[in-house]
């Protein structure tokens, strides 16, 4: 038997990375730092520098940079070779910039950098800025990182606002790259908080001309921005605010808004429609800020202007983040909860409808031509309803909103749309016929409605609107034009009111109702479960499964289902030749078989009928795919934990099978799936014989106790449980060994302790010394290869799988050392400093061995 790698020189690994630099490390760091600098070496694996820069990271962190640099002086040499290089390559020169950052961070070190005019020389117009290697996305990212790496003290921050890098900054607002674009704005928010943060300290009624400088700097090149004509540099100067208002919660982001509220207020005058998107993220931004969300601030007047001037598409996800707010104002509530209903409004306004629900809005607070038009067009009708389906769906899910819902009329609005999707629905104007032939046969749609029609089950309805409810999503169910996404959708939202129906306090008519509506929609999933698309028969099985799980105790419930030729069909479908609608099919037969004993089904070559385990042991066994095994060893667990009927008539025998079945499969989540079920069954077995933890159970005698732990090894070795635990341990899947290891510890706590089978054993004989899986490997093999057990005291344990070699293993087998090395990491073989650096080396054949180790 052949284990997983992590055995051999695998089992053993280095100390992980120490927080200062060893002396093996300072002996090849110098070599490392002259291959770096040397222009006719190329690293070609860019990794090792990131490795390497990390490592430097944790060095800085509990060690002075100076200090660092002073004792290695190969690093300035690195540094100050890399700038002499007329070409160097860009990951190197943006290793280095990163690496210079790193250490100017402390004031002392970047003191010492700047006397050597290091600094200016990378980061200064005649560095990288004027070179070929400026071009590189990377080098203009590792230029930026290394700038906020540094900007961590007022001398660094003063360097970079005199030395004309901020204009370099500005420009690269504007990079093509979006990481560079990202990093250079992350650098700009860092910039304006620390400067602020580190020099003022009162900033009440703050003037423009009392900002420090840094900040000034970055404040007018925001106003210049937002007052341009130009849409990128708006939305970039946006952004940065939205970030600002976001991470930092200070006085001075008041004085901030201030200062620049009547530039948001000329966007919002302007109407530039690109930049809206970014106007709603600054404005949620701020409204979660406790200094912005005040009313003395003013930035729910301009959420109310966005509101009213926005189209219903940008202005949605504005309103959604407003009444997620508790803070906001209950007038821009009431706004924005009727921005989300409008488009629903018109919907319901565009078709016949009782005169009882006639909209949803009493009146329409922002210009509803707006909607209307987007709803005549048949690309815009989509997107908008899709959009807001989705919003009023997530405001379902919040348990307190801060506003009412009209949940009556939305749900008769949600069945409207799903009616002009379907062609069920009379338009009763112009825009309703138009929308009607936008909207039919409209997945998109139909997708989104079905969600929120599922998730409107949760409230209280009017009855009488029960019966719609049922009507549409019949029709979606027997429509031959449903889509197999649109038939799960559609699946998932009867079992959801019907599940609502179920627990409702109602009367008996209701149920008879739901009765009738079960009868129906049972003759539908019996078309369903014979579909020619596996998608919809793969719904249809998974649907009744949940539906058996949550109403198998309801006699009305069980009388529809077995007057029906759902179970037998569903019993077929065990032989689909789609492994998904098998393995549904199993889980399924799983739920069904708690029902009755045993579900009919086909008869056997000898005229009599397979009983369900037989039939999904066989499957266990035999299936060429994953999924319904996995499916079947779920089913067992699932069996064993409720305490079938079928699994109560002889359980050891249904447990040996099983994992004499799970012990062939190569599947590891079947493995994982055998190993919970022979921990359920070694749980119950010690519980059953009274050693289950309880504390109002009598303290049993020790004699008493060790009869019970010597009965129960009798059993799990006559269900040969270690056997399959055993072989677990050995298994080269990381998960599976694990799960194995876990069990064995927490038996080998109950059993060797008290079990008498001790005494009287020569352990003794054997010696003390802890085995590893090696040893574990051979004594299997024995246990395979010989039909008798050696005797205890012959020092060999390799023999039949009888109690007292049990024992022997479980004392003499290291599982504590076994279950810490599987739970180390896959990277923990080889990742010290040291290792990197030689690795560095052995790449560009420094060394006289290639000894790299996959670090």
């Amino acid at each position: 038997m052949e284990i997983a790698p992590r055995q051999g020189r695998y089992a053993v690994s280095r100390q992980p990375g120490r927080c200062r630099m060893d002396s093996e490390c300072s002996q090849l760091l110098p070599s490392v730092c002259a291959v770096l600098a040397d222009a006719r070496q190329r690293i070609s694996d860019d990794t090792f520098l990131e490795k390497l820069l990390d490592w430097f990271k944790t060095l800085t962190k509990t060690e002075s940079s100076l200090l660092l640099l002073q004792k290695n002086p190969c690093l300035t040499d690195l540094i100050t070779g890399v700038l002499k290089l007329r070409d160097p390559s860009s990951s190197t020169l943006s290793f280095i910039l990163r690496l210079t950052g790193l250490f100017a961070a402390s004031e002392s070190c970047f003191q010492h950098l700047q006397q050597g005019e290091l600094l200016i020389n990378l980061f200064g117009e005649v560095g990288p800025l004027s070179r070929t290697q400026w071009e590189e996305a990377s080098v203009r990212s590792g230029w930026v990182m290394g700038v906020h790496s540094m900007v961590q003290h007022q001398s660094a921050l003063h360097f970079v606002c005199s030395s004309g890098i901020m204009d370099a900054i500005f420009t690269l607002q504007g990079d093509p790259s979006l990481f560079v674009v990202s990093a250079a704005n992350q650098l700009l928010v860092h910039m304006l908080t620390f400067s602020l943060q580190s020099e003022m300290t009162k900033l009440a009624n703050i003037k423009e001309c009392d900002w420090p400088g840094c900040a000034r700097m970055i404040i007018l090149h925001i106003e210049e921005s937002l007052k341009s004509n130009s849409a990128p540099r708006i939305k970039q100067s946006l952004k940065l605010l939205t970030s600002v208002f976001g991470c930092c919660h200070d006085p001075w982001t008041e004085a901030l808004w201030l200062q620049l509220s009547e530039s948001i207020a000329y966007l919002l005058e302007k109407k530039p429609v690109c930049t809206r998107h970014s106007l709603v993220d600054l404005f949620l931004s701020m409204a979660r800020s406790p200094v912005l969300s005040c009313p003395e601030c003013g930035l729910w007047t301009s959420v109310t202007c966005a509101l009213e001037h926005f189209n219903p598409t940008q202005a949605g996800p504005l309103a959604v983040g407003v009444l997620k707010l508790q803070e906001c104002p209950q007038a821009v509530r009431i706004q924005a909860l009727s921005v989300l209903l409008q488009p629903m409004d018109c919907v319901l306004r565009a078709a016949s409808q009782p005169v009882e629900y006639p909209g949803l809005l009493n009146r329409s607070v922002n210009d509803s031509a707006a909607v209307e038009t987007l709803l005549s067009s048949r690309s815009s009708c989509a997107s908008l309803l899709c959009q807001t389906l989705a919003h009023l769906e997530e405001l379902q899910y919040l348990t307190c909103l801060p506003v009412d819902l009209p949940r009556i009329p939305l749900l008769q609005s949600v069945v409207t749309i799903l009616q002009f999707c379907i062609g069920l629905a009379t338009p009763a104007s112009c825009l309703g016929s138009k929308i009607s032939r936008s909207l039919i046969g409209c997945f998109r749609v139909q997708r989104s409605a079905l969600d929120i029609l599922g998730t409107l089950s949760q409230w209280e309805s009017h009855s009488a609107f029960r019966e719609s409810v049922s009507d549409i999503l019949l029709a979606y169910l027997k429509s031959p034009d449903t889509s197999p996404t649109v038939m799960k959708k559609s699946f998932q939202a009867t079992l959801k009111w019907l599940l609502s129906l179920s627990q409702a306090h109602s009367s008996r008519d209701l149920w008879q109702q739901t009765e009738h509506f079960l009868r129906d929609l049972f003759l539908v999933l019996q078309k369903r479960l014979c579909s020619p698309c596996w998608e919809v028969r793969d719904s249809a099985l998974e649907f009744l499964t949940l539906l058996v799980k949550q109403l198998r105790e309801k006699e009305g419930f069980r009388q529809v289902l077995f007057s029906s030729e759902v179970p037998m069909l569903t019993e077929d479908l065990l032989e689909d030749p789609e492994s998904y609608v098998r393995a549904s099919a199993v889980t399924a037969v799983g739920q069904l078989s708690f029902l009755t004993h045993q579900i009919p089904g086909r008869e056997n070559g000898n005229g009599k009928e397979k009983s369900t385990v037989a039939q999904l042991l066989e499957i266990l066994s035999t299936d060429s795919e994953g999924f319904p095994r996995r499916a079947v060893i779920g089913v067992f667990v699932d069996w064993l934990r409720e305490g079938h009927t079928d699994v109560l008539k002889d359980i050891e025998h249904f447990v040996s099978s099983v994992l004499q079945a799970v012990n062939c499969d190569l599947d590891w989540e079947v493995k994982a799936g055998g190993l919970e079920l022979a921990e359920i069954f070694s749980a119950q077995t010690l519980g059953r014989l009274g050693l289950a933890e309880c504390p109002y159970a009598a303290v049993l005698s020790s004699a008493t106790r060790s009869t019970h732990l010597n009965e129960s090894l009798r059993v799990f070795c006559h269900v040969k449980l270690f056997e399959f635990l055993f072989g677990a341990l050995c298994d080269c899947d990381r998960p599976v060994a694990q799960k194995a290891c876990n069990i064995l510890i927490d038996l080998k706590a109950e059993l060797c302790e008290g079990s008498s089978l001790k005494e009287g054993s020569s352990a003794g004989d054997l010696s003390t010394e802890t085995q590893d899986i090696a040893w574990l490997e051979n004594t299997l093999r024995g246990w395979n290869s010989c039909p008798r057990a050696h005797p205890i005291g012959s020092g060999d344990v390799a023999g039949s799988q009888d109690p007292s070699s049990v024992l022997l293993v479980l004392r003499t087998l290291d599982l504590e050392g076994l279950h810490r090395s599987l739970n180390q990491s896959s990277d923990h073989i080889e990742k010290s400093p040291l290792s990197l650096l030689q690795d560095i080396l052995a790449t560009v054949g420094t060394l006289e061995e290639n000894e790299a180790d996959c670090y």
